[in-house]
């Protein structure tokens, strides 16, 4: 079926997901959009994240998406259900499956979860660890000031380093062997965060398993794009266009991406 895969994010963090799916179905062409105007979401009250949500849905469905990713921790755990509910298509998040991924990883049940204030203040991952794991000892911190951080660019260098340092400091005496980066744009920092915590814990993203979720849903659907083609990707920012590029090009490794300014 050679409809497009609708990705959603607050921002540039849902790219990290994109790429994965990207990687794991080539065939697939993707419709993103990244509410850079609006971002973050974690601080937000819930009800207005569900609304933003709800807007960004009800854009890509007039592109006739065959499915919907919520590459966006924070939306995930206050709209997922309703979209679920209401929409036609297959709709998916990524808790569940950054829940999945540390549950086959960790070895001591002591896990940490890194994550927007919305997204902690939810409990999602607590509770997609638990229904997997009752032995699971979760550490949940919040870390508000990392998708400024990325939004802005500045993710390189000995500035970002020490802000991802004075973040994780609440962990200095934990005692962690598995580190969920529960939010999407946090893979980007994935480098620094693995410098502050120590190489003897395992830090890991949700956006492998997720394209992994994707590929079963859509085979599961037959609604998989068997044909050989040439995906053309859309990319929608409702923010700046040109920070937006540099960071998809740096992320997707790919030049000459479709990006468009959108207004919801």
């Amino acid at each position: 079926m050679n409809a497009p895969i609708g990705v959603i994010d607050s921002g540039v963090g849902g790219l990290t997901v994109a790429k994965q799916i990207m990687k794991k179905l080539p065939n697939e062409t993707i419709y993103y959009i990244g509410d850079t105007a609006r971002c973050p979401y974690g601080p937000r009250d819930k009800r207005e994240v569900q609304k933003f949500t709800w807007q960004m849905a009800k854009t890509l469905e007039k592109h006739n998406i065959k499915m919907l990713v919520i590459a966006c921790n924070t939306a995930t755990a206050v709209a997922l259900d309703s979209l679920q509910t209401h929409l036609s298509i297959p709709v998916i998040g990524v808790i569940n499956a950054g829940a999945r991924a540390a549950e086959k990883k960790t070895k001591r049940n002591e896990i940490v979860v890194l994550a927007t204030e919305g997204t902690i203040k939810s409990g999602a991952y607590e509770t997609a660890l638990l229904s997997l794991s009752t032995k699971a000892k979760i550490i949940p911190l919040a870390c508000p000031t990392f998708v400024p951080l990325v939004e802005s660019g500045e993710y390189e260098g000995q500035f970002a380093f020490d802000l991802v340092k004075k973040g994780l400091k609440p962990l200095a005496n934990k005692k962690f062997d598995t580190v969920i980066l529960g939010c999407t744009h946090y893979p980007i920092i994935q480098h620094h965060i693995e410098e502050v915590v120590g190489s003897d814990v395992f830090v890991l993203s949700s956006a492998e398993e997720t394209a992994k979720e994707v590929e079963a849903v859509l085979g599961y659907h037959e609604m998989l794009n068997t044909a050989s083609s040439d995906p053309q990707h859309i990319f929608f920012a409702t923010g700046s266009v040109p920070i937006f590029r540099t960071i998809a090009q740096n992320w997707l490794e790919k030049k000459d991406l479709d990006i468009r300014r959108i207004k919801l």
